[in-house]
């Protein structure tokens, strides 16, 4: 192995923050990590990702593995390329780094390239992988998972602050969809209002009791989305509206109240599941319980999973998102000490 300047994992966060990559526009940063890693002596496959039909014009995308030729990794490094829109330029200051996926999760992958070279650099056999979709149904993590490398061990990159997630919440996200009949607002008794039977299937999901568990917390429920009627002096025939609820535990009992919830008012289809899922913890690190979902679910074929990474979740998805530099600098060190304390 050729000798190689240390990375600079600041510059290169900058790098990648600069290329635009919401969701199904992942192809450019694809393309400039893969030649990128190349160029560091990695050994990189790009695996396509297939675009819904929606997002046909958006071009190619790609995971992107880099190895070792004629190794098997041990351990393998994974975080997503895309991020959420609107795309936000890069820029800094002393203490922080600015701009859209500086902490979810472009920075993650500079602290993860860093690590895993200085890992390399020591004899470990490691990889990097790094999907597309994340954001949205996971469909590059989905694509992974049909050609895994025989690794170990994962440590999947999210922000948890540099804390060892010990689990990580689970999804559903349910459509519901109520019609009725159209008439004029005048004459109520003439029309069936379809926005009205929402609201009350809406109010009957707020007023769940939804499972708890003692060390990870409540299920949370959210509602997202609200679409229906035609103007304020017609009885609506169709309202539709997205709810998505944060799983502790199994999708049955909660798929069962929401029906019974929704029963004689709504259709509801169920769009998304992404399970509950319990972590491991190591010796000498500070945890947490991520309430978000990852990739990880969708990448078990991979060896058994850790969730790391520097950055706050309370900034990523907001016009604010940022990373303190000095804790990108921090996460370095310490995916290169989880890894050797997994590997030892």
């Amino acid at each position: 192995m050729f000798e190689l300047p240390p990375l600079d994992p600041i510059g290169f966060t900058r790098a990648l923050v600069q290329i635009e990559s919401t969701t199904y526009n992942e192809g450019a940063v694809g393309d400039f990590l893969a030649e990128f890693l190349a160029g560091r002596g990695w050994q990189v496959e790009k695996t396509p990702v297939p675009q819904p039909p929606e997002s046909a014009l958006a071009g190619a995308r790609w995971n992107v593995y880099a190895g070792t030729q004629g190794q098997t990794p041990e351990l393998v490094f994974s975080t997503h390329m895309d991020t959420v829109p609107p795309y936000i330029a890069y820029s800094d200051d002393a203490e922080f780094m600015y701009g859209r996926g500086v902490c979810d999760a472009k920075g993650i992958i500079a602290a993860q390239v860093a690590a895993a070279e200085a890992l390399r650099a020591a004899g470990l056999r490691v990889g990097l992988l790094f999907v597309s979709g994340e954001e949205r149904d996971s469909a590059g993590a989905k694509v992974a998972n049909e050609s895994p490398k025989g690794s170990r061990f994962l440590i999947n990159g999210e922000p948890t602050d540099n804390r060892l997630a010990l689990a990580s919440k689970g999804t559903l996200r349910v459509a519901l969809k109520s019609t009725g009949k159209m008439a004029h607002s005048a004459y109520p008794e003439l029309g069936d209002s379809a926005v009205h039977k929402l609201v009350k299937a809406l109010d009957r999901m707020l007023a769940l009791d939804l499972p708890v568990v003692e060390d990870v917390g409540p299920s949370t429920l959210n509602i997202g989305q609200i679409h229906g009627g035609h103007a304020p002096n017609v009885i609506a025939d169709k309202a539709e509206a997205q709810v998505l609820v944060r799983l502790v535990g199994d999708s049955a009992p909660v798929r069962k109240a929401l029906e019974e919830a929704a029963a004689g008012l709504a259709e509801l289809d169920f769009t998304l599941e992404i399970p509950f899922v319990r972590l491991r913890a190591v010796d000498g690190l500070p945890t947490m319980v991520a309430k978000f979902t990852t990739d990880i679910p969708q990448l078990s074929n991979w060896g058994e999973p850790l969730l790391l990474g520097p950055g706050s979740i309370h900034v990523a998805h907001t016009p604010f998102e940022k990373l303190a530099k000095k804790e990108l600098l921090e996460a370095v060190d310490l995916y290169i000490q989880v890894a050797k304390q997994l590997l030892a």
